[in-house]
């Protein structure tokens, strides 16, 4: 049985560094990260990557259904039990359309989603601050103000209803993205193995 972790939160939150760090100090505990995957897909250079590569460089949601199964096949391939997946989900149907599929997957146990909250601001300054940091030709296309606005806006808009639902299952946990990185990932980290 997989028990698996959804770690949502803003773009600049933090969330994929924190739970790559709580994954390499684990050996026990796998990270995916949706953009990774879905960026693996587009590096590729096939069909599907090219698709995927369209909707990113608008800053716009990937399709549903490419989604859901890359997650599904990602956390069913895991090499270990425990899988924390971050940047899922995104959108109220995301959310809807895993539920569905969880409740049908009799190996996969949704153990938690942890949102890792930062203000709008610090969430900015971080986000331009790595486009300002970004090597040239290493710069990620997604990295700049218009469409960190349109990331942020994709975020906040169904966050309430997404809180609303995982709270109603008791599944919500709630850590604060704006302390020093180890002490999330202490926090983060901590509640994990609390549930594991």
């Amino acid at each position: 049985m997989k028990k698996l972790f959804l770690i949502i939160g803003a773009p600049g939150s933090g969330k994929t560094t924190d739970a790559s760090i709580i994954a390499k100090n684990n050996e026990n505990i796998v990270h995916y990260s949706t953009g990774d995957m879905l960026r693996e897909e587009v590096g590729s250079g096939s069909d599907l990557g090219k698709e995927i590569e369209s909707y990113i460089s608008k800053g716009a949601l990937v399709p549903l259904q490419i989604i859901v199964n890359t997650i599904v096949s990602a956390i069913n391939q895991a090499p270990v039990d425990v899988v924390l997946i971050d940047g899922y989900p995104r959108s109220v149907e995301q959310m809807n359309a895993f539920d569905t599929l969880v409740e049908k997957e009799d190996n996969i146990d949704l153990l938690s989603v942890i949102e890792v909250r930062v203000s709008q601001d610090i969430a900015k300054e971080r986000i331009l601050g790595r486009a300002a940091d970004a090597k040239a030709g290493e710069e990620r296309s997604d990295d700049s103000i218009e469409v960190f606005w349109d990331r942020m806006k994709i975020y906040t808009d169904p966050l309430e209803e997404i809180q609303a639902f995982y709270t109603e299952k008791n599944l919500l946990k709630v850590i604060s993205g704006e302390r020093a990185l180890e002490v999330v990932v202490e926090d983060m980290e901590g509640f994990v193995k609390s549930k594991i």
